[in-house]
C-alpha cells in the first residue's frame, strides 16, 4: 500500500473524472487528454494502492467499494488544493467579463450565495449573476455559465463535475404525526398521506436500504403534489403529510423542531451536488476557477458536521 505522501494528484483527478463522467473516453474528452493517459493513471494508482477502483463491463464503468472510499476521503482535499492555487497563481484581474450561475432556491440560500459572495471579493473584475429557480432551465438558450443541480441527472449532452453527496430524509411535522401516528417501518408509508415532488422521475416509489443491506421498495400514496422543494418543505411543516426532503433542505426545520426525521435505521439513495455545463470541450478560466472553488467551499461547510456527528 502506498503513504498518502507517494500518490499522484493527477492520477486521483483523473480517478475523479472517470468516477463523474461515466466512463475512460468520457473522461478524457472532459480533461482535455487521451484515453490512454486516463487509462494509465488509474492503472497506476490501483498497482500503488493495491486494490481496483472501478468495475468495468461492456456497458458502465463504476467505482468499487474502494474507489467510493478514496474519493470520499481524497477528492475533497483535492479540490481545496486546486481552489488554492487557482486562487494564489491567478492575480486578481485575470477573471474578468460576466459569469451567469442557476441554482435552486434552496442551495443558493444554505451555501451557494455564501460562496458567490466570497468569490465575487476575490475577483472584483468580475460581473455575476446567479439565478435562483426549481425548474431544470436549458443552459445554451438561457446564457448559463454553470447550473449548480442536485440529484441525478437525466441530461447525457451536459457535461458535469460530481461536487459532493446528500442525504435524503423522510420527515414530518410534529402536529401531522400526533394526528396520523408515527410509521415505524417504510411499508408503513403505504398507509400515510404521502406529499409528492413532481420534479422527481418517479415520486411515487422509494428504495430503503435498512439494517444488514435489507432493501425495501415502497410505493406511497399523494393527494398533494408541488414541482419546488421550497413548497415542499412549507407543506410538510404545515402538517399536510410526509415527505423525502434532501438534507440541506431539512436542516433548519429538524433543528428549529418543525420537521421530525423518521425511520432512522432506514436510508434512501444519496443524491449529488453537481456543477453542470453547456456543450463544448474546454471551460472558461471563470467557469473552472468557480467550480473549483465552490467545490472547496463545500468541503469546508461539511467538515464541522462530519465532526459533529462523530463526537
Amino acid at each position: 500500500m502506498a503513504a498518502a505522501s507517494d500518490l499522484d494528484l493527477n492520477a486521483l483527478r483523473s480517478v475523479a473524472a472517470v468516477a463523474e463522467a461515466g466512463g475512460f473516453t468520457a473522461a478524457a474528452e472532459r480533461l482535455g487528454v487521451a484515453k490512454a493517459r486516463v487509462s494509465l493513471d488509474v492503472a497506476r494508482l490501483e498497482r500503488q494502492l493495491g486494490t481496483g477502483l472501478f468495475t468495468r463491463t461492456t456497458r458502465r464503468t463504476t467505482l468499487t467499494e474502494a474507489g467510493e472510499a478514496l474519493l470520499r476521503d481524497g477528492l475533497a482535499p483535492l479540490r481545496q488544493l486546486e481552489a488554492a492555487l487557482a486562487v494564489l497563481g491567478t492575480p486578481r484581474s485575470a477573471l474578468a467579463g460576466s459569469l451567469r450561475i442557476a441554482s435552486t432556491a434552496d442551495q443558493t440560500m444554505h451555501a451557494l450565495g455564501r460562496a458567490v459572495v466570497e468569490f465575487a471579493a476575490l475577483h472584483p473584475e468580475l460581473q455575476i449573476e446567479l439565478r435562483s429557480s426549481d425548474r431544470v432551465i436549458d443552459l445554451v438558450d438561457e446564457g448559463i455559465d454553470v447550473a449548480i443541480r442536485l440529484g441525478w441527472l437525466r441530461d447525457s449532452s451536459l457535461r458535469a463535475t460530481r461536487l459532493g453527496d446528500f442525504e435524503q430524509h423522510v420527515v414530518a411535522a410534529p402536529v401531522y404525526l400526533k394526528r396520523r401516528g408515527t410509521p415505524r417501518s417504510p411499508e408503513d408509508l403505504a398507509g400515510h398521506d404521502w406529499i409528492a415532488l413532481s420534479l422527481l422521475r418517479r415520486p411515487l416509489t422509494w428504495a430503503f436500504s435498512g439494517p444488514g443491506g435489507v432493501q425495501r421498495s415502497v410505493r406511497v400514496q399523494a393527494r398533494l403534489r408541488t414541482d419546488s422543494s421550497t413548497s415542499l418543505r412549507a407543506l410538510v411543516e404545515a402538517g399536510g403529510g410526509i415527505s423525502a426532503l434532501d438534507q440541506f433542505n431539512a436542516e433548519a426545520g429538524l433543528r428549529a423542531g418543525t420537521l421530525v426525521r423518521l425511520l432512522p435505521g432506514w436510508a434512501l439513495p444519496a443524491g449529488g451536488v453537481h456543477a453542470v455545463y453547456p456543450p463544448g470541450r474546454h471551460l472558461p478560466p471563470k467557469v473552472r476557477a468557480f467550480v473549483d472553488f465552490y467545490a472547496a467551499f463545500l468541503a469546508r461547510e461539511r467538515a464541522p458536521r462530519r465532526r459533529l456527528r462523530q463526537s
